[in-house]
């Protein structure tokens, strides 16, 4: 049997990688099979197999792929931002722009695989997890420089924002309205900053 060098091999689990987020993005989960991914890709179903455990295993080594690429991104936004509302602002407005770049991975994740059995204490949770902290270290930011009022709960800041960006993005998703990114950014900042400020950071 000739021997395949990595390079190669990584070329198959990219391809095999790449054909899931589309077979998952266009059926879902469900109706996804391990068949029609091999054949997007180009290859046997048992290939698909010696690269992967099962069609879950699959799921989630596309989600780490997405996780590893937006991951910079809000860490990045609030280094080169000053003070706690334009941080905040450009938080918001990055993770907007997820769901308009990768809807299909957005809806499979919040219609299929936070809601599925394993989902806790899973990788994919943790991944979630680490994407968001960006947001409780922006506020625990703010309330020791004195712009975040110090009574304020980061986690709980932290759950309301992305689940009121999941939910102003949720007709995005299903196909059935635009997102307009700067508005929807502009608005939920203004409404989330006079509540969460002091005098201090209150200002623009």
């Amino acid at each position: 049997m000739p021997v395949i060098s990595p390079e190669r091999m990584q070329e198959r689990y990219d391809a095999i990688l790449e054909a899931a987020k589309q077979v998952f993005a266009d059926k879902g989960f469900e109706a996804a099979s391990i068949a029609e991914i091999a054949r997007v890709a180009r290859v046997s179903d048992g290939l698909v197999y010696r690269y992967f455990a099962n069609k879950r295993d699959l799921l989630y080594q596309v989600l780490r792929a997405f996780y590893e690429r937006i991951m910079p991104d809000p860490e990045a936004e609030a280094r080169e931002a000053t003070g706690f509302r334009e941080r905040l602002h450009r938080l918001i407005a990055r993770h907007l722009e997820v769901f308009v770049a990768d809807t299909d991975l957005c809806r499979l994740f919040i219609s299929e695989v936070r809601v599925a059995r394993d989902y806790e204490g899973s990788e994919i949770r943790a991944l979630n997890r680490r994407y968001t902290s960006a947001l409780v270290g922006i506020v625990t930011g703010g309330v020791a420089a004195g712009e975040v009022r110090p009574d304020v709960d980061p986690r709980l800041v932290r759950d309301v924002i992305f689940g009121s960006i999941e939910h102003l993005a949720w007709r995005h998703v299903n196909g059935r309205s635009r997102l307009d990114i700067r508005r929807t950014a502009g608005e939920l900042t203004a409404l989330l900053a006079d509540g969460l400020c002091t005098a201090r950071g209150s200002r623009p």
